[in-house]
Parts: structure tokens; C-alpha cells; sequence
């Protein structure tokens, strides 16, 4: 982990971290991507645990009185429950397939959010069971790869909640789930003391990407913002499951 190349990419996923944590959805995702150019996508991962949660303070803070209670707290226990299965099944499971399987649920659904045009929809209402599993799914595909955004986008953008409320609504639901991984990473080795010490010095470009993320929510307008959540969904979902298969095949 050296070098002008290494350096140049680790700054740019820790910022695309802090800027998803800012409440631009999706963004966050690229990060482990992004630094898997230089080195391998499970040390990406572990390095960049760290930078998640320190990011998700700030995040916290930023967005502490903007959030949906509710949703927070059904995502909660379902999260909790996905991340056991990741931590239980993550010397089994081959991350390829669930990366594709991401790609295809969010795929899927925001085809169907461009298509039907469901913005213009009654707003559904944050029901128990929906929410549990697609938090279950979130839990899991966070735990193996830091891509939990499209499952949880498929429960919570239906629900219509106002721009800044939805930004928080995940910033916290993601500070959640990445906390509880910090046992299971820990436990299995992907928090090295040499890790920490680099994402130390990447924690100052991942907080002030937070900040710039929380203002750039606040000045975008709320149509606008979601037409690029909704898209940025889409791209991101297709080049999961394009990576996916082709890990599998």
C-alpha cells in the first residue's frame, strides 16, 4: 500500500466515502471499487471500514435531526440479522454472486422507477416486514462488500420522505450497520494495525467530502436529487452485476 498511484485512488474513495455519507446516495459504493484498482477488493474493504465509520460521525451529526424514526429502527433489526449471516456464511459465500444479485435487484427496481414514473405515486408506508428483509438483505450485502445502498433504496425510496429526511434516514441506517461490523471485520483480520494508520491519513479528505455532500443535498433541487439517486442507482446496479458475472464466470 505505497506509491503515487495508491495514494491518488485512496484519497478519491475515502472522499467518494465521506461525500455518500454527506447523504449523496449511492456515491459511498464506488469507494471500495475505486481503490481495488491499486490493491486487492478485500483489503480495500478492511481499509476502508474504518473511514466509514469515522465518516458516519460527522454524517451523525450533520443530519441529527433529520431522519425517519421508523424507518431507522425496522431497517435496524433487519440489518443486525444480515450482517450475522454475512459474518456467518463469509468463508462460504462467494462475493461475486452476491455482488450480482445487487446488480440485479437494483437493476430491476430502478428500471421500474423510470418506466412507471412511481414518483408521481401515493407514498407507501414504512411496513414491518418489508423492512426487516430488505434491511436483512442490506445487513448481508454490506457485511461482504460495502454495497448495501440498492437493496435499501428498494424499501425506502417508495416511501417518498422529503429530501433531507432521506438523506438522513440512511446516513444513520448505514452508521448502524457499519458499527456492527467492526467485530466481525475485526475477528477476521481485515482491521490490521497497518490498515488503521493509513486510514488515518485519509480520514481528513473523508470529512471534508461529509460536508461538502450535506451541502451540496441542501442546494440541489428535491426533483433533481432524486432523478439523479434514481440513475445513479441504475448505473451503479449494472456495472454490479456486470462485475458479478464476470467474477463468475
Amino acid at each position: 500500500m505505497e506509491g503515487p498511484l495508491f495514494w491518488l485512488l485512496a484519497v478519491l474513495a475515502a472522499m467518494l466515502v465521506g461525500a455518500g455519507k454527506g447523504g449523496l446516495p449511492v456515491v459511498g459504493m464506488m469507494g471500495v471499487p475505486v481503490l481495488s484498482l491499486a490493491i486487492s477488493p478485500v483489503t480495500a474493504a478492511g481499509l476502508l471500514l474504518p473511514i466509514y465509520v469515522l465518516s458516519d460521525i460527522f454524517g451523525l451529526y450533520a443530519y441529527r435531526h433529520s431522519f425517519d424514526k421508523r424507518v431507522v429502527a425496522i431497517m435496524a433489526v433487519g440489518m443486525t440479522v444480515g450482517v450475522g449471516i454475512g459474518w456467518a456464511t463469509a468463508r462460504i459465500v462467494p462475493e461475486p454472486l452476491v455482488t450480482a444479485i445487487i446488480g440485479a435487484i437494483g437493476t430491476v427496481f430502478a428500471l421500474n422507477l423510470l418506466i412507471r414514473r412511481q414518483a408521481a405515486a401515493a407514498p407507501r408506508r414504512a411496513e414491518v416486514a418489508p423492512g426487516v428483509f430488505w434491511g436483512a438483505v442490506t445487513g448481508f450485502t454490506s457485511f461482504v462488500s460495502h454495497s448495501g445502498a440498492p437493496p435499501y433504496q428498494v424499501y425506502v425510496l417508495p416511501l417518498q420522505l422529503e429530501k433531507a429526511v432521506f438523506a438522513g434516514t440512511g446516513t444513520i441506517a448505514f452508521a448502524y450497520v457499519n458499527a456492527i461490523k467492526l467485530i466481525p471485520y475485526w475477528h477476521l483480520g481485515q482491521l490490521s494495525p497497518g490498515n488503521l494508520k493509513v486510514a488515518a491519513f485519509l480520514a481528513v479528505p473523508a470529512v471534508l467530502a461529509v460536508f461538502g455532500g450535506v451541502r451540496l443535498v441542501r442546494i440541489i433541487p428535491e426533483r433533481l436529487f432524486f432523478r439523479i439517486v434514481t440513475w445513479a442507482l441504475l448505473f451503479i446496479s449494472v456495472w454490479l452485476m456486470w462485475k458479478g458475472l464476470r467474477g463468475l464466470a
